[in-house]
């Protein structure tokens, strides 16, 4: 009977612990929990950081730093914050964020953890992209001055883009961007190309010109002085072939044109403003500049790549 009373106290005992270790192994979730929301907000930090830091590069990697740092001031802090600059495909194209913070445990010091280091990493590129979302139906010849002639491409230097006849029958200096439809698009679907952009990531290559001046309608018209004082990415060819529906530009890059004024005459017209550098919506390679390369027309997209 004895042994008996003595089996219950230990059963006691046993129970004891087992809840004591049952507490502090939920306790202990509890605290990694915190440190995994303490480390992806870190992370979101410095993503966030990285992409608005990029969007400063190549040209000033000391702005690139300041607006990284001050973007994860307002984004959760900069305590235990790096901002590295550094190349990975051209010169100053890339910086990197790092921090490094510590989480404090309190049920985890039952297991003798008392605080651990919470860290994160982020880096974005600024790159030409092999892709671009929001374009405009209207090609631009690589050989314009502004673009290839002496010490160019030119950027905020007023000049004009001639709109109408390209030298092949039904090419007026525009393009179907709609691949599945050959030449097709009407005037509504042309202006409004103009006013929202194409709606998805066209990729260089050839594009079926859009038959007839189209730039000339009231519709297209209303949609370019619509677009006054704003950028436009337009297509650059370098060649068109065949003639007609079949004539094809063959689109080697992208470039920025802020207009400012339109004017259509007839069969010719032109658009007036100057060309820029702008980050637009683009896909950036994780496998490095294109092969053949794009041309650095002044467009650029950030994306993080680590």
């Amino acid at each position: 009977m004895i042994r008996l009373q003595s089996e219950r106290g230990q059963a006691t005992v046993m129970t004891a612990i087992f809840i004591v270790v049952l507490l502090g192994m939920a306790g202990m979730v509890l605290d990694v929990g915190a440190w995994f929301r303490q480390q992806r907000v870190s992370q979101a930090t410095v993503d966030s950081a990285a992409l608005a830091g990029a969007q400063a590069l190549p040209g000033d990697p000391a702005r690139a730093r300041q607006i990284a740092s001050d973007f994860a001031a307002k984004n959760g802090g900069v305590d235990g914050a790096t901002f590295t600059i550094s190349s990975k495909w051209r010169p100053n194209d890339m910086i990197t964020v790092s921090q490094t913070g510590t989480g404090s445990g309190f049920f985890s010091r039952l297991f003798g953890v008392s605080t651990v280091t919470v860290r994160a990493h982020a880096s974005a590129v600024t790159e030409i992209p092999t892709e671009v979302n929001g374009a405009a139906p209207i090609a631009v010849d690589i050989h314009h001055p502004m673009l290839s002639g002496p010490g160019c491409p030119c950027m905020n230097v007023p000049t004009e883009i001639p709109l109408g006849k390209k030298g092949v029958p039904g090419g007026f200096g525009l393009i179907d961007l709609d691949q599945s439809d050959s030449g097709t698009a009407g005037n509504s679907t042309v202006s409004d190309w103009v006013t929202n952009g194409y709606q998805g990531y066209l990729p260089t290559g050839g594009y079926f010109s859009d038959t007839g001046a189209k730039f000339t309608a009231n519709q297209v018209q209303d949609a370019l002085v619509g677009r006054y004082n704003t950028d436009l990415l337009f297509p650059v060819y370098d060649s068109i072939t065949d003639q007609g529906s079949n004539a094809t530009y063959h689109i080697v890059g992208w470039v920025s044109f802020h207009i400012s004024l339109t004017q259509a005459n007839g069969n010719d017209g032109s658009l007036s403003g100057y060309f820029d550098n702008v980050i637009w919506d683009g896909v950036v390679s994780n496998s490095g500049p294109s092969d053949p390369a794009i041309p650095d027309l002044g467009v650029s997209s950030v994306a993080l790549i680590d």
